[in-house]
């Protein structure tokens, strides 16, 4: 039966970046499908409502918490993983941030942190958890891409730079690692009711400029995600790689 295959059940997976927003949704969801989650959080506390939600399910949700902005971190939460769990077979690369100011007066500081959480930890995370799945012979790798990776953006140079590399990595993973039946793809959100984009709904001008703009009519919320999620996390995937799923209520097809 073709929803067989989108069954988690016995699956382990580790989603960074899970204590709100699409983090949340999204680790819930696949615990919702069957699998035991891994929920990074910068400290262990943050991540308690997920859990909870998680374990009301039946499953084994567990916390593993880092600061993404140090080097160390991604390695860390896979070691982490494979303490609580014994193995990983899906990692959900969500965790991310977003800095505003000019491209003239944005900072090295500032460009630098964002590069880091959410380019250079994907890459590394990435890296740690497909040497276990390559050595298990199956892994789902799933990064949060963005709009952006198509796109410019204003006044986000470094956001829209590491959405971009992000799309790019996408692909050379997938290309190195699927004859190992690693999947590694993206899902690129559209304008979601996040921490990141208070600050553009609260602008009542660039609100209105965005919803004129999505054919939808409306901000995406966190569990506009989770199906996009779950079927690339499994099965019924395998034969999707190096792909940017787009989840934006048809911003990019107006």
């Amino acid at each position: 039966m073709i929803l067989d295959k989108f069954k988690l059940d016995g699956k382990v997976a580790l989603v960074t970046g899970a204590s709100s927003g699409l983090g949340q949704a999204i680790a819930i969801g696949l615990a919702e499908a069957g699998a035991d989650v891994a929920c990074h959080a910068r400290s262990a506390d943050k991540a308690k409502d997920t859990i909870v939600s998680i374990q009301k399910l039946g499953r084994r949700g567990e916390a593993v918490e880092g600061d993404m902005a140090v080097t160390a971190t991604p390695v860390c939460l896979v070691e982490q993983t494979l303490e609580k769990f014994g193995r990983i077979d899906i990692l959900i690369n969500n965790a991310g941030m977003i800095r505003r100011a000019p491209a003239v007066d944005f900072s090295e500081d500032d460009w630098s942190t964002v590069i880091q959480v959410n380019l250079s930890s994907v890459f590394r995370l990435s890296q740690a958890a497909g040497k276990t799945m390559i050595e298990q012979g199956s892994g789902k790798i799933v990064n949060i891409a963005s709009l952006l990776s198509f796109q410019g953006g204003i006044t986000v140079p470094a956001y829209t730079a590491s959405k971009s590399g992000v799309a790019g990595l996408t692909k050379a993973l997938a290309n190195e690692w699927a004859k190992f039946n690693v999947n590694v793809n993206a899902i690129a959100p559209g304008y979601m009711e996040t921490a990141n984009t208070d600050a553009l709904r609260a602008d009542e001008n660039r609100n209105r400029q965005i919803l004129e703009r999505i054919p939808a009519g409306d901000w995406g919320s966190p569990e506009d995600l989770v199906g996009a999620a779950v079927f690339l996390s499994s099965a019924a995937s395998d034969y999707m790689q190096g792909h940017l799923l787009v989840v934006d209520g048809g911003w990019m097809a107006r």
